[in-house]
């Protein structure tokens, strides 16, 4: 049974409480170069990309972050680490929403400040804890537990948010291995009703990280857990979409594409069957993108 969760609204694209789980990507293009920012995500919202999300690692993002959230044709998030100021001016730029760590912005006052920042221009928080963001009182706190701490650094961050009026939240889990994942999730999703952001962070290349990413986030959308979907790959980020969509359709919540049946090729084959195969796979993909009926 899908778990039931509030409902937050980036950019007009409904996340939680039944609404379709969306796939994300992030860019990896210099966000101050608009121009080559921008043709990715047109890239990827062809793709089928539902939500984007870029770096701001400094000032001089920010103009483009602007420019990019007027000209985006999908809702942008503005990736945010250690600068909580960064986090408030991205909300000044317009940002649909921004994912940020509060266990790395400083201290409680810094997080409050981002959290009062969003609720006054009422955007949604992603709340991100990695395994790596914890702190050894944290773990010390749960016995050395990490899927136990992570619940319980999350559960903390939101608890500051919501007392300084931001309640648009939505939280990820990651570790880099599957299990520390998958167990983080389903605890975090027994105790509360944020909206769940899925991943298995760090992945690896695609030959490890599809494997990783398809069993953990399958693992929790098959247990009715999860809202959106990233598939972090050491890859181009249109790999990373054509992932997620591929685990949406094999789960059942995305109506499949047409399968493409293609053999695996033997001393018989006298062309170069793989690219012709892609090439048919893609163009599949642009056309249910476009809404077309196939």
């Amino acid at each position: 049974m899908p778990r039931t969760t509030r409902r937050i609204s980036l950019g007009g694209v409904p996340v939680g409480a039944g609404a379709p789980v969306t796939v994300q990507s992030m860019t990896n293009t210099r966000t101050d170069d608009v121009a080559a920012t921008m043709a990715q995500i047109e890239e990827l919202a062809s793709a089928g990309c539902d939500l984007i999300r870029v770096a701001v690692p400094d000032r001089n993002s920010l103009a483009g972050l602007a420019e990019l959230v007027r000209e985006s044709p999908i809702p942008v998030i503005a990736d945010i680490h250690f600068d909580y100021r960064l986090a408030i001016s991205a909300i000044e730029a317009g940002a649909h929403a921004i994912r940020i760590n509060p266990g790395n912005l400083g201290g409680a006052d810094r997080a409050t400040a981002v959290a009062k920042a969003a609720h006054a221009a009422a955007i949604p928080v992603r709340i991100g804890v990695n395994t790596g963001s914890l702190t050894g009182q944290q773990l010390a706190a749960c016995s050395g537990q990490r899927p136990e701490a992570m619940v319980a650094a999350a559960r903390e961050y939101c608890t500051m948010f919501e007392e300084a009026g931001c309640h648009a939240l939505k939280v990820s889990l990651k570790a880099s291995d599957v299990a520390t994942t998958v167990t983080a999730c389903r605890l975090f999703a027994a105790q509360t009703d944020y909206p769940l952001h899925l991943g298995v962070t760090e992945a690896g290349t695609p030959a490890a990280g599809l494997v990783k990413s398809a069993i953990g986030i399958g693992a929790l959308l098959l247990d009715g857990i999860g809202d959106t979907i990233r598939v972090s790959l050491t890859a181009p980020p249109i790999e990373e979409v054509k992932a997620g969509l591929r685990i949406l359709e094999a789960v059942g919540l995305r109506e499949a594409a047409p399968e493409i049946v293609s053999c695996p090729t033997c001393g018989r084959t006298r062309i170069a069957l793989q690219p012709l195969v892609e090439a048919v796979e893609d163009e599949v993909r642009r056309v249910q993108a476009s809404g077309h009926t196939i």
